[in-house]
């Protein structure tokens, strides 16, 4: 396999993982107060959407560059 197959394959499915989750989500700690040894932390939930323009573009790549690697044989 060559690269620009490797390439196609990996945009086709973070495309389609993206399209079908619609983004991720994670968790960021923060110190907001630090008196003497006392901490106050603060746990954020933070969330990425993923635009479903941004999913398709990536699949429509990844076919465009598994059709391109499938014709260039080496």
């Amino acid at each position: 396999m060559n690269a620009a197959k490797i390439t196609g394959i990996v945009l086709i499915v973070l495309g389609l993982a993206g399209f079908f989750t619609g983004g991720f989500s994670f968790t960021k700690e923060t110190t907001k107060a630090e008196i003497g040894p006392l901490q106050l932390k603060v746990e954020e939930k933070e969330s990425v959407n993923v635009p479903q323009w941004l999913s398709i573009g990536a699949m429509a790549l990844g076919g465009v560059l598994l059709v391109v690697g499938f014709r260039r044989k080496a």
